[in-house]
């Protein structure tokens, strides 16, 4: 072990000696593991950023069943001639009846621009949505002020809602917007003479969300109402067009499904054409994949500059071993080893790629969050996109760093260890 520290000693001292020499060769590891860890740093932020929005949608155990009017045969469209849809007894049925189902929850929509008016006669344009008291919980959605819809605000179709923080700083600005009243028109008659409008009593708001870069929804500009109510105030019908279901887990949603569709299939005439499945983590699963396929060749596009960093290395150290060749002869005819003599050069290679790599992590962490930063302000997509450089990648970086110098100083370390003291002596 001392034999070890005394040659790192002497390796840091050589580079000292030939400081500018050594900073140049550097510079190939530097601007490799830098280029290496700002590739890997964005491609991670990418990942993070497609997993929140993941989230938003209610996590990769979620998929949703909804109705359509049409079905593919033969590479065309034609109707769906079936009468069945879904209704709110389908939810609970599902809830009681699957075992690798988590939780369900209706949802009726009108996406957006629908108009919403205060009681002092400021409006704004939001979407609704028709939920039950399972929605919040499901989609892992925190309360800003007030409360949720519960079970009795839809068992008795009440008129309230929760609103999105948007919609709350737009009607209401600073102040409380609980109990106080919002009128709401319908979505299906909002621009027609004579407009239908309802009046509903804020319970609550929620946290902030953002966008679904997915599908363009702001959450925050939404509002949520009993679904009994939405049918009874605005559908006038029974009716339920989307259905969001959440396995167990993620690996459990094969076995949900089957069981999902086994019930509907019971409670609806053995008819299962007349909706399609949505599945989260099915649709994301390839965006993640086309993200790791671009970070593993980005990736490898700046691996090229350790290649030649480490080329570089070993040229270093081959005209190290020709200067200081009189210099092997003397400590090799004072008793020096073979062993030492390669230990000696090899710990000047390690040195050389150690320092290397520490200062391009610095610059790795520093021209990953500068990408960022231009990757925000170019794509414009994102509010943020966030430079994720994991503890372990950095780990990777020292660790390949280490056996760079090792590979490519190892032949220039065995040429020198080879040298005979009575030639090197005389070449001096």
């Amino acid at each position: 072990m001392m034999r070890f520290f005394e040659a790192i000693s002497l390796g840091i001292k050589a580079l000292l000696i030939n400081k500018l020499r050594s900073l140049l060769t550097m510079f190939g590891i530097i601007i490799g593991i830098a280029s290496v860890l700002a590739m890997i740093a964005i491609g991670d932020g990418a990942k993070e950023i497609i997993l929140e929005d993941i989230q938003k949608l209610g996590g990769l155990n979620t998929f949703t069943l909804y109705r359509v009017s049409t079905k593919l045969v033969g590479g065309r469209r034609v109707p769906i001639r079936s009468n069945e849809h879904f209704n709110y007894s389908d939810v609970l049925m599902l809830e009681a009846m699957c075992p690798s189902v988590k939780g369900a929850t209706p949802r009726l929509s009108a996406w957006s621009n629908v108009l919403i008016f205060a009681q002092d006669g400021s409006h704004t344009r939001a979407g609704y949505y028709g939920v039950n008291e399972n929605y919040t919980q499901l989609m892992n959605w925190d309360l800003q002020t007030g409360r949720f819809i519960s079970e009795d605000d839809v068992d008795k179709a009440r008129k309230v809602a929760v609103v999105g923080a948007q919609v709350a700083s737009e009607l209401f600005g600073n102040t409380s917007p609980l109990g106080k009243e919002i009128k709401i028109r319908s979505a299906g008659s909002q621009y027609k003479s004579t407009q239908r409008s309802e009046r509903f009593t804020v319970i609550g708001t929620l946290m902030p969300r953002g966008r679904s870069l997915k599908f363009g929804i702001n959450y925050d500009s939404q509002i949520f109402i009993p679904v009994t109510t939405m049918q009874q105030r605005f559908t006038g019908n029974d009716r339920i067009l989307q259905i969001v279901i959440h396995a167990s887990t993620v690996e459990a949603i094969p076995k949900a499904i089957e069981e999902v569709k086994a019930v509907i299939r019971k409670r609806h005439r053995n008819e299962d054409d007349f909706y399609r499945i949505f599945k989260v983590h099915s649709e994301t699963s390839s965006l993640l994949k086309i993200s790791a396929i671009i970070k593993i060749a980005l990736g490898s596009i700046a691996g090229f500059s350790l290649l030649v960093g480490g080329i570089g290395i070993m040229n270093m150290m081959l005209v190290a071993v020709g200067e200081r060749t009189h210099q092997i002869g003397l400590c090799k005819a004072l008793g020096a080893k073979n062993s030492d003599i390669l230990l000696q050069f090899l710990s000047e290679s390690v040195c050389l790629c150690g320092i290397g790599a520490l200062l391009g992590i610095v610059l790795g962490g520093f021209a990953g969050k500068g990408m960022a930063y231009l990757a925000v302000r170019i794509v414009k997509i994102v509010p943020a996109w966030p430079a994720v450089l994991s503890p372990l990648w950095i780990l990777m970086a020292v660790s390949f760093s280490a056996l760079l110098g090792i590979c490519f100083g190892l032949y220039p370390a065995i040429k020198a260890m080879r040298l005979s003291p009575i030639e090197a002596l005389r070449s001096g």
